[in-house]
């Protein structure tokens, strides 16, 4: 359920003009770019046809044309298909306003026009190639956005889009013409016509007339397209991602030392792959990421709340300045407020955040008893637990907690973008807390007899006698918030359960009030559609959350947290248009991992022996991988 969150606390946001939210602050109207782009994409659908199909019309002048010395009815039939082709590409850039976009339609659609009028001299084209031009003139100063960053991923995306249209669009321009064909060729006969004609080489299909030529043209226009678009994406002027500086973390942790307690989330800006913008004063500060158009921001704004809207108003700028989709994941309440007061957007509710108050926390009672039976049970099995901040660990030990959690990790690629930091035991972050399990045998020497440096005594395995992790950032002064969570798989199950069992016990010593746990997804769906006198619609919800968790884990997470009876602090996500929520929620699956164009683990692997693979929680982030 959509919700707008307009109301403000006291004493906790800045008092704005009354009875107005800064809508003009929100992303510009983009009616005139959208009517464009739609037009642009009927031409070049146009185009297409033109250059693909038999002629639409007979005239006594395209007869003439096609019989006169040095005709151009072939080359001009492969401009219109290369013409229309990529103005459906540009369709979408003119649709987010972009400058670069712009310029190549109004440099296509003259070529488009006069490829229309010399194959087909058809003058109601060239009409509607004009049409378009002249508003596209008109409202130049509304593409004015920026380029989005540099991918590697783009060229090779291309690449494989471009080929596979290509190829169906090449068996269309092959297929068209049956009156002309030479014989009656097979579909694999026609598909490698098509391969070899898009690089230039004739293919075992034959036509009569002049139909040879231009279906050669075509096929060699769609293969130039392929190779021409692919090189310059690979090749073209370079627009980096930003990405934080030695600077801006330094200014973060400024700001994270003042106000960190506000947000759980806080310490998670100072992932090194997010950009930052800070308010005017510097007393606030935003951090994002662009991911597939969207400019996603995680959490609330660092630092004092007074200059929130500062900082927010920088990032309306630069979203608008590339025409990027602005959204928020994981903020809070009070950020929520702020956000959609502050610009005219929208918050949803996603889900809730688990926060455990050290005091209230116990083992003892009926409610505790499956958590107490199962961590006194591997205890028994000859488990300990080691609870320590990250700088009074060895550079071995650590080392090898890095491996471990490397090689552990149940994904190819590190999830996590809004609740994960990414890293562990960077020097830096000294004050974050790491819990370890080991497996200790009869012959092993106890905790206190182990080597200084770390090492492990029992060498059974790559990792010694290290069996899992949990690493926890800190959250002001007196909290900490975990950020994942790793064992081996050969451990015996309720690893995970132990160390936050051992994390929650020794907080009082490092002087910890509270924990925050995993994130649950649309957990009050689930908790309320599970309760007598539920509606049918909830319910219904409820079933398809269930059924969403075969992959995303979303009930075994709120079931995982319920255990250790937390207190549950709402999370929302800020959105511009309900149109954009599958965009959004698309580049925040990209962004936490789930969806991701890395290479496949085995190719990014040295030569090595089989290691084991992953079982339990991959991060903290918006989900986990499997084995909860």
């Amino acid at each position: 359920m959509s919700v707008r969150i307009d109301g403000e606390k006291s004493g906790e946001v800045p008092e704005r003009s009354r009875g107005a939210r800064r809508i003009l602050r929100g992303p510009r109207p983009e009616a005139v770019p959208a009517l464009i782009a739609r037009a642009c994409m009927l031409v070049g659908f146009l185009d297409i046809a033109a250059g693909v199909f038999p002629r639409f019309r007979h005239s006594r002048m395209h007869r003439m044309a096609e019989v006169l010395p040095g005709s151009l009815g072939p080359f001009a039939a492969a401009l219109s298909l290369s013409a229309g082709v990529l103005l459906l590409l540009l369709a979408h850039g003119l649709r987010r306003r972009k400058r670069r976009a712009w310029r190549a339609a109004v440099m296509l659609l003259p070529a488009g026009a006069v490829a229309e009028y010399v194959y087909r001299h058809s003058v109601i084209g060239v009409v509607i190639s004009v049409a378009l031009l002249l508003p596209l003139l008109r409202h130049r100063s509304e593409f004015a956005a920026l380029p989005d960053p540099r991918s590697r991923w783009r060229a090779l995306a291309n690449f494989v889009l471009m080929g596979a249209g290509s190829l169906s669009l090449g068996l269309i321009i092959v297929s068209v013409h049956p009156h002309r064909l030479v014989g009656d060729p097979s579909v694999s006969d026609r598909i490698e016509h098509v391969l070899y004609g898009m690089v230039g080489f004739e293919g075992p299909v034959d036509y009569t007339g002049n139909t040879s030529w231009t279906v050669g043209f075509s096929l060699g226009a769609l293969g130039l397209l392929t190779a021409v678009t692919t090189i310059y994406l690979a090749l073209r002027p370079e627009h980096p991602a930003a990405r934080l500086t030695d600077d801006d973390e330094v200014r973060l942790r400024a700001l994270l030392d003042k106000h960190g307690d506000r947000d759980s989330l806080g310490h998670f800006a100072l992932r090194r792959d997010k950009a930052v913008v800070f308010s005017p004063s510097g007393k606030a500060a935003v951090t994002y990421r662009v991911v597939s158009g969207v400019m996603l921001a995680s959490g609330d704004p660092i630092g004092d709340v007074e200059a929130w809207p500062g900082a927010i108003e920088r990032f309306m700028d630069e979203a608008r300045a590339h025409s990027w989709t602005p959204a928020v994941m994981g903020c809070s309440e009070t950020g929520g407020e702020v956000w959609t007061r502050e610009t005219g957007l929208d918050a949803l509710e996603l889900g809730d955040e688990a926060v455990v108050d050290v005091a209230d926390f116990s083992l003892s009672g009926r409610a505790m008893r499956n958590v107490r039976q199962m961590v006194k049970r591997i205890e028994r099995a000859g488990y300990e637990t080691r609870v320590r901040r990250i700088r009074d660990l060895g550079e071995g030990e650590l080392e090898r907690i890095r491996r471990a959690a490397e090689n552990w990790r149940g994904t190819d690629t590190e999830r996590g973008f809004s609740m994960a930091l990414g890293r562990i035991g960077d020097p830096a972050d000294g004050d974050c807390l790491i819990a370890t399990a080991h497996r200790i045998d009869g012959t092993s020497r106890s905790a206190s007899g182990r080597a200084a440096d770390g090492r492990a005594d029992d060498e059974t395995g790559p990792y010694g006698d290290l069996k899992a992790v949990l690493h926890f950032v800190p959250w002001g002064t007196d909290g900490i918030s975990l950020d994942l969570m790793r064992r081996d798989r050969s451990a015996d199950p309720g690893m995970n359960e132990l160390l936050i069992v051992a994390a929650l016990q020794a907080a009082p010593k490092f002087g910890i009030r509270h924990v925050s746990l995993n994130f649950a997804m649309f957990r009050s769906a689930l908790a309320r559609g599970e309760k007598i006198g539920a509606g049918p619609v909830l319910r219904v919800w409820r079933g398809l959350l269930v059924f969403l968790s075969r992959w995303f884990q979303i009930e075994s997470l709120y079931k995982f947290n319920a255990k250790f009876q937390p207190r549950w602090e709402p999370r929302f996500v800020v959105y511009a248009s309900s149109r954009d929520l599958p965009r959004i929620g698309l580049a925040a699956m990209q962004a936490e991992g789930f969806v991701n164009l890395a290479l496949p683990r085995f190719l990014r692997r040295t030569a090595r022996s089989a290691r084991p693979c992953a079982h339990g929680l991959a991060d903290r982030g918006m989900g986990a991988a499997s084995g909860v």
